[in-house]
């Protein structure tokens, strides 16, 4: 079997396991619950988040993103949106790419909007593209690291973490975030 095949069959494979999650939708409870895990998982790996999810307008979790393929890529993952510890509404997020990825992984991401404005513009919208539409400052080292003072005063602040697998592309540009009509 050619090899260019063989690479090519794998990688649609993996882009098929990562993208059909959507096929296996989570419930509202089983999002609520791996929200609510990931939530405290992100405040023991550092106690300050805690006081900075306290002083966001709200607080958009996907506690489990699969991102992989082999030249053709793909992104899914479901989350809740959280405004004073309440959940408003679900989303997910998604993406597709072709270019250099190779490889599979998982990982959380969390999203806060540190502003009533930037809140407001991502609950107006009808999808919103990381990249194209936010101004977010993705915190370097993940939930391991560390903010000042002027990092806090930026209007959406992103975390990624608890990577699981190999994966040489764990950004957000690119990825669309919906709201989930259930």
């Amino acid at each position: 079997m050619n090899i260019r095949i063989a690479l090519a069959t794998t990688g649609l494979a993996i882009v098929a396991l990562a993208t059909s999650a959507a096929s296996f939708a989570a419930t509202e409870a089983q999002i609520d619950t791996r929200v609510s895990e990931t939530l405290l998982h992100f405040d023991t790996i550092n106690p300050a988040h805690k006081g900075l999810g306290d002083k966001a307008a709200g607080v958009l979790v996907f506690p489990r993103v699969v991102k992989g393929g082999v030249g053709v890529g793909g992104e899914f993952g479901e989350g809740a949106l959280q405004v004073n510890g309440k959940t408003v509404g679900y989303y997910k997020v998604a993406a597709a790419s072709v270019g250099l990825t190779l490889g599979l992984a998982k990982h959380s991401e969390i999203i806060m909007f540190m502003t009533p404005e930037s809140l407001e513009k991502f609950t107006s919208s009808k999808g919103w593209s990381i990249g194209a539409d936010a101004g977010i400052t993705v915190v370097s080292g993940g939930a391991n690291g560390t903010y000042d003072t002027q990092t806090q005063q930026k209007p959406i602040l992103a975390f990624i973490f608890a990577d699981k697998g190999l994966l040489g592309d764990l950004s957000l540009d690119g990825s669309k975030i919906s709201k989930i009509n259930r």
